[in-house]
């Protein structure tokens, strides 16, 4: 079966815990939602987070929503300047057999400008 990633990404207005877990959980949602996912088709998770995001980890969202088998890494994101500030991205990859143009990607919150 091929596997397909999906991207997404969305923001905090704080860098709490609180806020990153809630995010997360939101946005890990939405792509689910919007992609017909089952949580075993899904073969891995890369998070990362801006330099100014340090409170949790985004992948313990992840655990919390019970996807407990998945392999799940967090990253740093690159420090370019002037680049969208408490932002959490996501890269999944997907065992599945939609074509890559039918794959949704989510962007929420102030990450909308990201993606057009």
């Amino acid at each position: 079966m091929p596997i397909r990633g999906i991207r997404g990404a969305t923001t905090v207005e704080k860098n709490a815990k609180a806020e990153i877990l809630a995010a997360t959980k939101e946005l890990l949602t939405e792509i689910q939602r919007v992609n017909e996912l089952q949580i075993e088709d899904i073969a891995s998770i890369v998070f990362t987070v801006t330099q100014d995001l340090d409170a949790e980890f985004p992948a313990a969202a992840a655990r919390e929503m019970g996807w407990q088998i998945t392999p799940l890494l967090c990253n740093l994101e690159i420090n370019v300047p002037g680049s969208l500030p408490k932002c959490i991205r996501v890269l999944l990859h997907v065992n599945s057999q939609k074509p890559q143009v039918e794959i949704k990607h989510s962007y929420l919150r102030a990450a909308v400008g990201l993606r057009r």
